[in-house]
């Protein structure tokens, strides 16, 4: 059975990418958001088993994306992904229950090494 994954990115770019490189390796993308907001209304619509999410987007950031789907499914598993210097976020996205996180711009495989082990 695939590994069923939500993206979430603000940029078009870093959603194809990411939906390029984890279809790649069997991954299914059962939805992509762009805002936060997006991202909370999806993951109740899709059940994904791991979503991946950008930390800073327009419609306030990734954290409170987080915080509402942990509050909404306290087992969900999400990968940040963060620009450099971004450790205070990281650190809170850890705190608000992230499973793990990559840095952008990430190595293909460190993305599907950080997906594929949580879906396990």
């Amino acid at each position: 059975m695939p590994v069923r994954v939500l993206i979430t990115d603000d940029a078009l770019f870093m959603r194809v990418t990411l939906r390029n490189i984890l279809r790649a390796k069997g991954c299914l993308i059962v939805g992509e958001a762009r805002t936060g907001e997006e991202a909370v209304r999806l993951y109740r619509a899709v059940d994904p088993d791991v979503v991946t999410m950008d930390i800073t987007m327009p419609d306030g950031n990734g954290l409170s994306a987080l915080a509402a789907i942990r509050k909404y499914d306290p087992t969900a598993k999400v990968v940040m992904c963060t620009a450099m210097g971004q450790e205070a976020l990281v650190m809170e996205a850890i705190r608000l229950g992230a499973r793990d996180f990559v840095v952008k711009p990430f190595k293909p495989d460190r993305v599907v090494d950080a997906v594929v082990r949580l879906a396990a």
